[in-house]
């Protein structure tokens, strides 16, 4: 028995990344909940904003887990506000089928901000040095692949389809917490898996 969930995303590196990470909350809900989660389905957001962009990627998303599973869209707000627009596009892609578990989050400014916000968990993986430490306000960055990239040692540079999967395998979640966005994330794929019957 399990629960499904499929993901709409915009990046080519969270085509990965997303399903680790709900499958990583799924392991911590207690008692544990199997998961299966859908190979994502990607449109870049400037689409998905567009209208009925956004309920076409939904219904699309809901056509996989054949309409019995809950969908998960995932955006970075680069540098729009996730408290204003995020409610938005949740009317929008829960106005698509009644009934079906939906939620909708922005990472604040990026996904990679959940990375930063858990660095000293990332201390020593992917080039990046021993005694990283978070900053005070990693959601208020502007740039997280430069901020990681600019801490890797060596020549190497961060690239989101070879190292997001990686590190979203690795960053510590309860550090994550600290970026208000993630938080936002855990506590929405926990509904979302709560409200998803299994199959």
């Amino acid at each position: 028995m399990a629960r499904r969930i499929a993901c709409v995303v915009e990046g080519h590196g969270d085509v990965e990344a997303v399903p680790i990470v709900v499958r990583r909350i799924a392991e911590q809900i207690v008692p544990p909940v199997i998961v299966q989660v859908t190979a994502p389905l990607r449109t870049p957001k400037g689409r998905l904003i567009k209208p009925e962009e956004l309920e076409r990627a939904v219904e699309l998303a809901a056509r996989r887990v054949a309409g019995v599973g809950g969908v998960l869209v995932v955006l970075d707000s680069d540098d729009d506000c996730p408290a204003q627009q995020g409610p938005a596009l949740l009317a929008r892609a829960a106005s698509v089928r009644q009934g079906l578990p939906v939620a909708v989050v922005l990472a604040k400014s990026e996904f990679e901000s959940w990375f930063i916000a858990a660095a000293e968990s990332l201390a020593g993986k992917l080039g990046l040095p021993v005694g990283l430490l978070a900053p005070p306000n990693p959601e208020g960055i502007r740039g997280a692949k430069e901020w990681l990239t600019e801490r890797m040692l060596g020549s190497r540079s961060y690239s989101p389809t070879v190292d997001q999967p990686v590190l979203a395998r690795s960053f510590d979640l309860a550090s994550a917490l600290r970026a208000d966005s993630f938080g936002k994330f855990y506590r929405e794929t926990t509904r979302l898996l709560a409200q998803v019957p299994d199959v």
